[in-house]
C-alpha cells in the first residue's frame, strides 16, 4: 500500500486517476460482480443497504 501511495503521490492527479483506472479495468475483469459492486459502494462511502433504504422514501 505504501509503495502504491508513493508512486501515485509523485504523479499529477489527472494522470494518477487515468493510470489507476487502467489497473482497475484489469482487476475488475478477474472479479465477480458482487465483489466489484461491494468495492464501488465502499469507494463511494455507502453500503449497499443505503441504496435500498433510500428507495423506501420514494
Amino acid at each position: 500500500m505504501e509503495q502504491l501511495l508513493k508512486i501515485v503521490g509523485g504523479m499529477e492527479p489527472e494522470i494518477a486517476l487515468s493510470e489507476i483506472g487502467k489497473v482497475l479495468k484489469v482487476l475488475f475483469s478477474t472479479l465477480g460482480e458482487e465483489t466489484r459492486s461491494q468495492f464501488l459502494w465502499e469507494l463511494m462511502g455507502e453500503s449497499g443497504g443505503d441504496k435500498v433504504t433510500s428507495l423506501v422514501h420514494l
